[in-house]
C-alpha cells in the first residue's frame, strides 16, 4: 500500500520542481520609512520609475493608532477626500498588504487629514512583459548536437530518474 502512494507523491514532485518560480514582488511602501508623514516621504517620487505588475503586493507599515490605507478613486485622491473609500485595507495591526490582481490605477490615502501631509500613492498596475524572443540561430553553430526539446527534456529526465531511484532505494 505504501509503495503505491508513493509513485503520485514522486510525480507530484517533479512535477513541482519543472514549474517555473512566480515572478511577484512584494513592495514594502516608503522602503525603511514606511507609511508616514514624519519621515517627509514623497510618495509619489517614492513609486517612479517603479514597475508594478499583476500578481505583485504593497506592503504598508505604519503606527495603527493614528493611520490607515484607504483605496479610493481618482478624484478623492487628488482632493484627500477619504469619506468614501473604495476599499478600506486597514487591519488595525498597521501592516496591511494589499494584493495588486486587476491591471488598472490604484489609488491610496491615509485619512484623518495625514493625505494633505503627503500620505497618498497611485501606482499603476501592468501585465508582465513576455519574454524577450530568443535569438535566431546562426547555422554551423554547435547547436547540431542538441535541439531545444532535447535541453528542456533532460532535466525532466533527471528529476523522473532521482524520483524513480529513489522510490527503488525505499522498497
Amino acid at each position: 500500500m505504501k509503495r503505491v502512494l508513493l509513485v503520485p507523491v514522486f510525480v507530484a514532485f517533479a512535477l513541482i520542481v519543472m514549474v517555473p518560480e512566480a515572478s511577484a514582488k512584494r513592495w514594502l511602501v516608503g522602503d525603511n520609512m514606511g507609511w508616514s508623514t514624519s519621515y517627509g516621504v514623497n510618495y509619489t517620487n517614492w513609486a517612479k520609475g517603479k514597475h508594478f505588475y499583476l500578481g505583485d503586493w504593497l506592503f504598508f507599515v505604519y503606527d495603527r493608532n493614528q493611520m490607515n490605507v484607504l483605496e479610493v478613486n481618482k478624484t478623492d485622491y487628488e482632493s484627500c477626500n477619504s469619506d468614501h473609500p473604495l476599499h478600506n485595507w486597514t487591519t488595525g495591526a498597521g501592516r496591511d498588504v494589499v494584493p495588486l490582481n486587476v491591471t488598472r490605477n490604484y489609488y491610496f490615502i491615509s485619512g484623518k487629514g495625514f493625505c494633505f501631509g503627503g500620505m497618498k500613492l497611485a501606482v499603476h498596475v501592468e501585465k508582465l512583459p513576455p519574454p524577450p524572443k530568443a535569438s535566431p540561430e546562426v547555422s554551423g553553430a554547435p547547436s547540431a548536437f542538441y535541439s531545444r526539446s532535447q535541453v528542456v527534456l533532460l532535466p525532466v529526465v533527471f528529476a523522473v530518474g532521482a524520483a524513480w531511484d529513489a522510490f527503488i532505494h525505499l522498497l
